[in-house]
Order: structure tokens, then sequence, then C-alpha cells
């Protein structure tokens, strides 16, 4: 049996080694939004199948992403997909393309749902689509009467659809081009005849209009599978052509598009896990609503006693004048008229009667509400600037690895002499800190609706995400400042391979604070229920060490002891309790997670 100190080093071993199963050999460069694509973050999706339709992406690898819980089609996938669902449902209800294609356009693509509707009440479906189950031919005659110009027109400037109603070539490429151009109500054309239900197909579409309209309306059909269908839904990514199906209950709604935007699948805002939908819709509605503006107002200004508009103090001097027209002079703390103020009031700078009437108090309610207020704006301000604060930096963040991709990555491999396969693990650092410094921006909207007499829980929260910011940090700071010397130096380093293994091993201890935190937060924060307490120690090991399950994750369960470090090794090292990190026997400090030995 393997001893702690083994399994231990070999665990660091395989994570430093999970950037070559991720990236492969190939040394190019792959652009941005391909490596963001590649990283699915913490999600922890379980595979499932559709029950409508069998996806294509075993056709078209080239054409999008597949990962466990969600595809990203691109147009060309969802043509295909709508074809398959009329080649089947043509197929097992004996009807034409084109009304497969009704039916499904009716049911919102669904196949399960038109097989259910077909084989409950065939009649009834039949009625309610505009299906006739006989085509009723045109009247035998050389000339006929149009129903809308009332022209008569030789036979073959006549159409008609299903139902027969004969009209002439002219009125019909009218009635389609209005149609087209009034919106996607088009693909529900019926028969012009007002007593006639008959549907108008793609068929007609095609034979009648222009190529103009044409297009529109095929447009108009490819959108309505991604807008009609519950389980896909457009990118939001600015100028994004994707879709993305997703396998409803499969896991996580975070979902990344092959344009590089991730967001929620659910709600469509950008992917907000570990906070759910409903506390993201109130921050955002927070940040944009005119509700702070006035919590400023009144936290900040006073109603002017003659016209009650809002003034400022920005002075030091009690004496306040209102601006034109109104002009009213009046005293800041009592807002009565400054003509009966004075020395006998307490002077420029105090004033007496605001003072009696405070004890008395005649100001205790006003005075509440501006002191509520101001707190409130203060504490709103305290995350809302952390919260954007990390926003900001993970931008930056993707601009550093848009960078490192593009240009640092091919210079770091000739000053150091390494194949670029050889240097993913930088890659992988900056795509965990692009990934946490999402996740960690949404803990300050989820801190914000932590109710506040909850207190037990307010400190778990602080103290988890106090841990894993700390982590991040030091991630950062070694994926940016450090790297630079190695990136400026003039020929290989000798400290090289100790970058590259504190690098790894920061990316490692990293993910583990934020799974854990992430998983916490789910969870409503139901361990502060069993914990007695929350010790430094205590925490810092379940969060560095903790049994996290995701992709790609590798159990780093630790066990109790009552040293706070493993034996020395045979190779002079000692391993941290808390982060597993393998240290020389001389450090007292633990360099990876900088708990003591």
């Amino acid at each position: 049996m393997e001893s702690e100190d083994e399994m231990a080093a070999m665990m660091m071993i395989e994570d430093s080694n999970d950037e070559e199963e991720l990236y492969g050999d190939d040394d190019d460069d792959s652009d941005l939004d391909d490596v963001i694509m590649d990283y699915d973050g913490f999600m922890d999706h379980e595979s499932d199948d559709s029950d409508d339709y069998t996806s294509p992406h075993n056709h078209h690898h080239h054409h999008h992403h597949r990962s466990q819980n969600y595809t990203v089609l691109n147009e060309d996938d969802i043509r295909q997909l709508q074809e398959e669902n009329i080649t089947q449902i043509s197929t097992v209800l004996s009807i034409s393309r084109v009304a497969a294609g009704i039916l499904l356009r009716h049911y919102n693509w669904s196949v399960s749902k038109v097989n259910d509707e077909w084989f409950a009440d065939e009649e009834k479906v039949r009625k309610t689509v505009g299906l006739l189950e006989n085509h009723i031919p045109f009247p035998d005659a050389i000339e006929l009467t149009c129903g809308i110009c009332f022209d008569t027109c030789p036979r073959n400037r006549m159409s008609t659809a299903a139902c027969g109603h004969p009209f002439c070539v002219m009125c019909w490429q009218g009635y389609i081009s209005t149609a087209i151009n009034d919106g996607p109500g088009c693909l529900n054309l019926r028969c012009p005849d007002p007593s006639c239900f008959a549907a108008v197909g793609q068929d007609m579409v095609n034979k009648l209009a222009s190529v103009d309209d044409k297009s529109r309306y095929n447009r108009y059909i490819l959108r309505s599978f991604v807008e009609d269908n519950r389980k896909t839904k457009w990118c939001p990514g600015p100028g994004c052509d994707f879709a993305v199906d997703l396998i409803v209950g499969g896991g996580s709604y975070d979902v990344t598009c092959r344009c590089s935007h991730s967001f929620c699948w659910n709600c469509v805002e950008e992917a907000h896990r570990p906070v759910d939908c409903g506390t993201v819709a109130k921050w955002i509605l927070k940040n944009s609503a005119e509700s702070e503006n006035m919590n400023w107002i009144l936290a900040n200004s006073k109603p002017c006693p003659k016209c009650k508009r809002p003034i400022e103090k920005n002075q030091g001097c009690m004496h306040i004048t209102c601006t034109p027209p109104c002009k009213f002079e009046f005293c800041w703390l009592c807002l009565g008229a400054w003509s009966e103020h004075g020395e006998r009031t307490g002077g420029f700078y105090a004033c007496n009667r605001y003072e009696a009437a405070k004890q008395e108090g005649v100001f205790d309610d006003t005075e509440k509400r501006r002191e509520m207020a101001k707190n409130s704006l203060e504490r709103y301000t305290h995350y809302y600037e952390r919260w954007a604060t990390n926003q900001s930096s993970r931008q930056r963040a993707l601009e550093n690895l848009h960078q490192m991709q593009t240009v640092h990555l091919e210079k770091l491999s000739d000053k150091q002499c390494q194949p670029e396969s050889q240097l993913k693990f930088i890659i992988e650092a900056w795509l965990q800190i692009v990934e946490c410094r999402r996740v960690l921006k949404w803990t300050y909207a989820y801190g914000y609706y932590l109710p506040e007499h909850e207190n037990a829980k307010k400190q778990f929260f602080e103290y988890l995400q106090g841990e894993a910011e700390s982590g991040l940090e030091r991630l950062h700071q070694c994926a940016e400042k450090e790297f630079q010397g190695y990136l400026n130096s003039e020929g290989p380093s000798e400290g090289f391979n100790e970058f590259r293994t504190k690098l790894a091993g920061l990316t490692s201890v990293t993910k583990n604070y934020f799974e854990n935190l992430v998983q916490a937060l789910e969870n409503g924060l139901a361990d502060v229920d069993t914990r007695p307490a929350c010790t430094k120690a205590g925490s810092s090991k379940n969060l560095g060490g903790g049994s996290v399950k995701g992709r790609g994750s590798r159990s780093k369960g630790t066990t109790s002891r009552s040293t706070s470090s493993r034996t020395i090794d045979d190779s002079g090292h000692w391993s941290c309790e808390y982060c597993t990190y393998a240290n020389v026997r001389s450090f007292t400090v633990c360099e990876m997670c900088h708990q003591n030995r």
C-alpha cells in the first residue's frame, strides 16, 4: 500500500499534467474563443439524451462544441435538425414533408408532442393546423375568377391551396408578400378566403414569392426552431448567430458559446453560478434602477423648506441659500428661516434650537430615515464596488490570456528552450483566474442579499469568500508578476521548473477553494448548521483539500490529524496538511497556502 506522501505526490503530478490532457500535444496556439470554450469552469454536468431529436454533432465536429449537457449549434446544424424532424414526422405519420413542417411549427418543433396529439385525435389536429385530408383540385374551366380582385384570368395564371379556392398569381404574391413583411406570423398563413382555414405551406411560398421574400420566410422558419423550442435559445453575445441546445435537468445552466460568451441558459444573463437567477435579476435591477439615486439624495441632502428642492450642503457654514428663483435663506440643522438665527441661536456653526429639538425627539424620525438611507447606501456601495472591480479584473485577465496565447507563449518558449506544449500550464492558470474572477464577482451579489439576522451564515460566507479571494490573489500575482521575470530573462532560468510547480500547484489549490465556495453557496451555506466552529485551520483544510467532484476534478480529501504537517519524506520535503503542497524542509510556512507548518 502506498504511503500518503507518495499518493499526494502522484496527485500533484497528475494535476500538473492535466494541461496535456486538456490541450493535447499540438504546438499551435488556438485563439481566445476556442480556449475559453474548451474550459468548462466548475460546471458539474451529467450526460443526457434529447427526447425529441438526435443531435447532429457526430456529423459536424468542426461546426459546434459538445459539452456534457448542452450543444452549440450553428445555422447548418439547425437546418439539419429541422430536416431530420420533418423526415421523421413525415415517415411516421405518412404525410407530405410540407404538412410535417406545418405540424412541427404549430407544436413548437416537438416531435413527441406532434405524435401524441396526432394519434390521440387526428381529425382535431388537422382542423387546428389547417391540414385537409384530401386535396381539392382546380375547378374544371378554361378561365377562372379571382376571389380577391374578381378579374377573370386564364387557368395557368391562377393558383390554389389544398382547399381549391382559386386566386390569381398577382393576388397570391401580394398576399404572401404582405404576410412576410408583417413578421413571423407568416408561418401560420391560411387561405385568403375568410371562411377557409386551409394552411398555406412552404411549397406555395417557394413557388410564388419573390427571392427576397423567400429568403425572409426561410429565415423565419430557421429562427422558429430556436425561439419556439423550449430547449434551445440563441446566444445573447453581440453579433452571435449560434444557438445553444440544453439537455434540461442535466446539470448547471451555465453554458459557453463558440463565440466565447458565457451565459446562463435559464435567464440568458451572463453566467452567474453559484448565484441563482432570481438574485441576479434583483441585483441587475438594483444597479440600473433609480432607487439608489433617491437613497443618495435622501442620505446627502435636505429639502428647501420653501420650494422643497433637495439641497446638498457643500460648505461648512449652516447658513444655506437656495438657488434662484427661490433664494430662501435657512438653517441647515433645523431648517428654520435664517432671519430668526444668529448669535443668539449659537452662531453660524451651531443651532441651539436644533439641539433642543433633538433632545425633545422632534427630529428623531427624519434623522433616523436619513441615517438608514446613508447606511443602506454605504452597504450597497461596498458590495457594488467589489462586484465591479472583479468584473474589470476579469476583463483584464481575458486580455492577458489572449496576449499570452498570441505573443508571450511563443516568446517564453524561445527564452526557456521548451516546446509550447509544455507551457500550457500557464494558459490553464489564466483560464482559472478568469473563471474565479467571475465566480468571485457574483459572490458579492450573493452577500448583499444574505439576510442580516443570519449572523452565523454571514460570518461563514465571508470567511469562505475571504479564503477563496486570498488564494486567487496569490495565483493572479504568480501568473502575472512572477511570470514576467522568466519572460524577460536573457536565457533559460534555473528556477523555471520550480515556477512551473508553484503555478500548477496554486492553480489546483485555487480551484479547490472556489469549488468548495461554489458548493457551499449552492447548498445555501447548510454546513454552518453542522460546524461547531469556523477556525482558520479547519476551514482552510476543508476548502483547500475537500472532495468536490466536477469535470476533470479528483478527490483531494484529507483525514484529520493531530499535527499540522505530514512526516518529512525521503527527499527532504514536507507535505502541507491543508493544500498537500510539497515544501522544502527548511520552510516553516507553506509556500502555496501560507499556512504554518
